[in-house]
């Protein structure tokens, strides 16, 4: 049975009762749109009906992403985390933290584990959580000494796909019973709400087809792969189009490089970069095909949101990849770099429209049994709960979501709440 938004907010909080304050820390707030700020910007937006009321520390927001956030935001201005700005900027942390009398830290990327976990543990903070969100990706060399110490620090380390918690257990030594897997959750609702953008903002012609991918031109992306797989594709299609949703401020050279590979093999006609847009979904769902080349990824928001809008997926083989598509039924999983591959998965699902939209029906269907808000929200819920427990800061006879142990993420027994994404 499937449920509004609105009812989200029903009988969760009547079960919980009094409210637990969690703060959210993360580098930087680029936007909403997605990836750790979309996710963070939804646990604000929901877990307050869970009975956990929530504020976000930041380092750096973007111009008026601060409002768009249901909550209290408060900016840290740090460059680094460990010169007399960053100290006095922990003083004020740590004071927030015990004037606010928050109960747990959710840390999110590096500086937010270093900086954060050392500063939370000083105000004592009862509860310590950390996100990790990829392969190890964005540590620098001078991170792993501060990253063995204030590992000791985390109560428990939530990783966003099992790739991800195998990465922890073995690169970072964490006991397993301290690394949980919570997905990442799509908002159905929001998702469901869009509506198809024009097909004349994609193509000239209305029955070229597209593909499209989103992730900001950097290059773990693999956005040059995909150029050249789509040489290869126009062989066969002349008229496909790419389209390439994100933003190239993150690494200039990299969108250079990539601008010079389309001049370079002739595909000016065949490419449009859109840029940071705020409706993905209505791109989306005007597109024939969703193609992510990454070179590592830990759970892509942007493949899990196709996959809601029906789009049939062809990924790299990488990180959590494997966790959502599943070769051959929602999609087609190809070896990292190999361009070729990518460009013979495209062509058959352009080709072969009928299995591109039994791929796709089966993708929508995979995302709702396991990768909506509402399973992240109750996972999260489930593992904040135990934390909390632990600590004696909830009674040990609480038997909210009891019987979830035992099952792994995105299997619990959904009864608590009942909001369809």
């Amino acid at each position: 049975m499937t449920h509004s938004r609105n009812q989200l907010n029903s009988v969760a909080s009547d079960a919980i009762g009094a409210s637990h304050r969690v703060l959210f820390l993360i580098d930087r707030l680029h936007s909403i749109e997605g990836g750790a700020e979309g996710a963070v910007h939804k646990l604000c937006r929901f877990l307050p009906a869970h009975g956990f009321q929530c504020s976000v520390a930041t380092f750096w927001a973007g111009e008026g992403v601060e409002r768009q956030f249901p909550c209290p935001v408060h900016l840290f201005p740090i460059g680094r985390t460990y010169d007399w700005t960053a100290l006095r900027n922990a003083r004020t942390f740590a004071h927030l933290l015990r004037s606010e009398q928050v109960k747990i830290v959710h840390t999110f990327f590096p500086a937010s584990d270093l900086w954060g976990g050392f500063v939370a543990r000083l105000s004592g903070c009862p509860i310590l959580v950390s996100s990790r969100r990829d392969m190890g990706i964005l540590r620098l060399r001078k991170h792993e000494l501060p990253y063995r110490l204030v590992n000791r620090l985390f109560d428990q380390v939530q990783a966003v796909s099992e790739k991800v918690r195998e990465f922890c257990i073995l690169q970072d030594h964490f006991p397993p019973d301290r690394v949980a897997t919570v997905y990442n959750g799509v908002d159905l609702d929001a998702i469901d709400d869009a509506v198809p953008a024009g097909r004349s903002e994609l193509v000239a012609d209305s029955n070229a087809p597209v593909v499209v991918t989103v992730a900001n031109m950097r290059f773990v992306k693999g956005i040059d792969v995909l150029v050249n797989a789509a040489a290869r594709v126009r062989e066969r299609i002349p008229e496909a189009i790419f389209v390439v949703i994100g933003g190239a401020l993150e690494e200039p050279s990299c969108a250079e490089r990539v601008n010079a590979a389309v001049v370079q093999l002739g595909l000016a006609q065949n490419f449009k970069f859109l840029g940071t847009r705020t409706d993905v979904a209505s791109l989306l769902k005007s597109s024939e095909v969703f193609c992510l080349p990454s070179r590592s990824e830990g759970m892509s928001n942007a493949l899990l949101e196709a996959m809601a809008c029906g789009l049939p997926c062809v990924a790299t083989d990488v990180g959590g990849n494997a966790e959502v598509v599943t070769e051959g039924g929602s999609g087609f999983l190809v070896p990292n770099e190999d361009a070729d591959a990518l460009a013979a998965r495209i062509v058959t699902l352009l080709q072969d429209r009928q299995r591109a939209q039994r791929m796709g029906q089966e993708g929508r269907r995979l995302v709702e049994s396991k990768f909506t808000v509402r399973h992240m929200i109750e996972r999260l819920t489930f593992l904040y709960r135990g934390l909390l427990r632990d600590r004696g800061l909830l009674p040990s006879s609480d038997s909210t979501h009891a019987g979830w142990e035992a099952l792994p993420a995105g299997e619990e027994d959904h009864q608590i709440c009942g909001v369809k994404g």
